[in-house]
């Protein structure tokens, strides 16, 4: 028994000091990673190579390994220096164009080394949203566009209304045969439980200053008043949302495109809204032929629970936001 009762005593000891020990090490690593400070934000891969290494994954099973060796070899990059450099951004847009934020960084520092010769590749992928934030995010691309640096909007699935906005200040616009293009108009939105209040005999009081302060809201009294002031502003966002894609593609027949319909990519192509079709995929690989083709993106070191905490909060504020207007 008392040897039992030593070889468990034994045995919690052993088990404290190795607690004390990964809690040192524990410890030791973390003030170490502190002192070579926080990791780089932003992330820049090689496209060129990637593409590459694709074609020899499949080079590696129907040629032999001599001949692939040689071809490798055979590759030359003295001359990738002197190369234009296209710049790929990827954007995929929420009702409140949450990705924003990363785009602006992005934006920051491709305007910072990018020249004249070179080229910003933006991958769209939007229904649309609220008009501030789309008009954020179209104000980041016009950035590009005052630097003279080139932009080409890619759509492969869906550039819609806030993403459309986005997508016509590019130089070129390239899109799959089958995306969605278009739907130029605006619209507000909220739900009214006001009538169901009143069947109950609930009262909400709201004291405002300045006669529009509140138009239609969730709790309040829907009037003809309230309601032609929510379509005079619909209107005005509608009329600056028309002026700014005109501003970028003239050519287009606003009397047709702005009614808030969308169309497919090949009608798309007919009523002058894109101007090539093609996927992403193969634009992107016809421009390595050329230039070097870096995928840029910037991580934020924010804790993913405040990230989650922060949409969180602006998702109920802009539910909570008496008559919503979105692209």
């Amino acid at each position: 028994m008392e040897i039992l009762w030593g070889t468990l005593d034994f045995a919690v000891k052993g088990f404290v000091v190795f607690l004390v020990v990964a809690a040192s090490a524990f410890v030791v690593f973390g003030l170490s990673r502190r002192r070579r400070g926080p990791l780089p934000r932003l992330e820049v891969r090689a496209l060129n190579r990637r593409f590459e290494h694709l074609g020899d994954a499949l080079r590696a099973a129907v040629m032999k390994p001599k001949e692939l060796k040689a071809l490798v070899k055979g590759r030359t990059r003295a001359d990738d220096a002197q190369k234009p450099k296209v710049y790929v951004l990827d954007f995929e847009g929420d009702i409140l164009a949450t990705q924003v934020e990363r785009l602006r960084e992005e934006v920051s520092a491709i305007a910072a080394v990018a020249g004249e010769n070179d080229e910003v590749v933006v991958k769209i992928e939007s229904p649309g949203g609220g008009v501030p934030h789309y008009g954020l995010a179209a104000a980041q691309l016009v950035r590009l566009r005052d630097r003279k640096i080139k932009v080409t909007a890619c759509i492969d699935r869906v550039a819609a209304s806030g993403g459309y906005l986005m997508a016509c200040v590019a130089d070129q616009v390239v899109a799959a045969p089958f995306a969605i293009i278009g739907s130029i108009g605006v619209v507000a939105q909220i739900p009214n439980i006001h009538k169901l209040l009143k069947k109950h005999d609930v009262d909400v009081q709201e004291m405002t200053a300045g006669e529009f302060k509140r138009t239609l809201t969730l709790v309040g009294e829907v009037t003809e008043k309230k309601k032609q002031k929510v379509q005079e502003q619909l209107e005005e966002t509608h009329h600056l949302f028309k002026d700014f894609v005109h501003t970028h593609r003239p050519k287009l027949d606003l009397e047709k495109v702005a009614t808030g319909e969308y169309w497919l990519g090949r009608r798309a192509l007919e009523l002058g809204l894109v101007d090539t079709l093609n996927t992403s995929d193969d634009y992107l690989m016809a421009r390595t032929k050329d230039a070097q083709v870096f995928r840029v993106t910037y991580r934020s070191d924010q804790p993913w629970k405040d990230r989650l905490g922060r949409l969180a909060a602006n998702a109920a504020l802009e539910f909570l936001t008496p008559t919503r207007s979105l692209y």
